[in-house]
């Protein structure tokens, strides 16, 4: 695993509006298009950096569309108030950090 490997990614993009949102996006939802009801998740995975990529690489791989897999971007201070928000929402769903 290399430092730069991102920036190489074809998925590490971000739209031009998230440039011109003077806010910092502290927690990413799941963004597969494939993916189940959010009542249907059985599993949601709380990751950040590299880790997220390799694990869509591997949920596509294996086809776990019922797997959510969210991308935590600050890590100090904890932004506990965004992942309550999204535990709220999986309510039926395992939740783990990676």
């Amino acid at each position: 695993m290399s430092p730069k490997r991102l920036l190489r990614h074809k998925e590490a993009v971000s739209d031009l509006k998230e440039f011109t949102n003077y806010r910092v996006t502290r927690v990413y939802d799941d963004k597969n298009p494939e993916a189940m009801a959010p009542e249907s998740i059985r599993k949601v995975i709380f990751c950040s950096g590299n880790v997220y990529y390799d694990l869509i690489d591997k949920r596509r791989k294996i086809g776990a569309n019922d797997i959510a897999i969210l991308r935590v971007e600050q890590l100090a201070p904890f932004p506990f108030d965004n992942v309550i928000e999204y535990i709220q929402k999986y309510t039926t769903a395992e939740i783990v950090w990676c």
